[in-house]
């Protein structure tokens, strides 16, 4: 990024005047943050100095409470700060940042999810041999990939945008985002679409394809075997299903957001713009806290 881009200021224009509302969003606001901020930080916790939880179900279940709290604060403090002191600006070098993080929450997510899912599949459809497949070094490796390519694929996304020149400098939504940024430039990018529908497709589509199939394959074997077999089944697989679905649907309005917030209301768009970041690292820790026994267990 060059020195005279790193000079802009972008500014947000949903943000209504300093006021009583205002006050009262960013206080329910923090409230909110800190509640997802204490839930997965206590959740991982309990998971890091309880020896019994060290297990690669768990081990992935501390990496998305980890994520849950880079996802929420890569946007939530900045939107207290617009409301709180009216200053509704941000530098073009700051907005890239957030671009990065807050793309790096979505993907990371979706692929420690699909790798909870692949997790699951292998405990209840090859049980003999998941100590075998699930060893701790394969755990290392599978973490590896679920954050060095959203890390180097994203970075080369936001370096692309960055080397865009702006035409327009104000941005009509609650914060940073690729497209929106994209939207600013006084040029359409051919590469930077591609590049974006290539991080969709392969760190997205891919993951949710890889659930799919994998709850597939857990049906299957369910199917055939005991009542208590298919009762523990069900108890292992609930929670991340809940939370799998949960994440989908944000991230559903976060696309629905991102595409046309240009479109829907005001309050509709603050909704889907939050919605994103807010609700699932909030729900993730309680759904794993209320459904796991054994989180429960350690819990008490």
């Amino acid at each position: 990024m060059n020195l005279i881009s790193s000079n802009i200021t972008l500014t947000f224009t949903v943000y209504g005047p300093p006021g009583p509302l205002s006050y009262m969003l960013a206080t329910l606001l923090f409230l909110i943050y800190l509640f997802s901020i204490c839930a997965n930080m206590f959740l991982a916790l309990v998971i890091y100095l309880e020896s019994s939880l060290h297990k690669p179900m768990y081990v992935f279940l501390f990496n998305l409470a980890v994520n849950g709290v880079i996802g929420s604060s890569s946007v939530c403090p900045k939107i207290m700060v617009h409301l709180f002191s009216g200053v509704q600006e941000s530098s073009y070098y700051g907005c890239l940042i957030q671009v990065f993080f807050v793309n790096f929450y979505g993907i990371s997510a979706y692929v420690i999810l699909a790798v909870m899912a692949y997790d699951r599949y292998v405990s209840i459809c090859k049980p003999l041999l998941y100590h075998a497949i699930m060893t701790p070094a394969k755990v290392k490796q599978l973490l590896l990939v679920t954050y060095s390519f959203p890390i180097f694929s994203l970075s080369a996304q936001v370096y692309l945008t960055s080397r865009l020149p702006l035409c327009r400098h104000t941005i009509t939504k609650l914060f940073c985002d690729n497209l929106a940024i994209v939207n600013l430039s006084c040029v359409k990018s051919n590469l930077d679409n591609i590049f974006g529908i290539f991080i969709v497709l392969s760190l997205a589509v891919l993951p949710l394809i890889c659930v799919v199939i994998s709850y597939i394959q857990i049906l299957k074997v369910s199917w055939k075997t005991s009542r208590d077999a298919q009762q523990k089944a069900l108890s292992t697989c609930t929670p991340h299903l809940a939370v799998f679905i949960n994440f989908s649907l944000a991230t559903l309005f976060s696309v629905i957001y991102n595409r046309a917030s240009m479109y829907i209301s005001s309050e509709v768009n603050i909704f889907m713009s939050l919605h994103f970041i807010l609700i699932p690292p909030v729900l993730h820790p309680v759904i794993y806290g209320i459904r796991t026994k054994e989180i429960r267990r350690c819990i008490m």
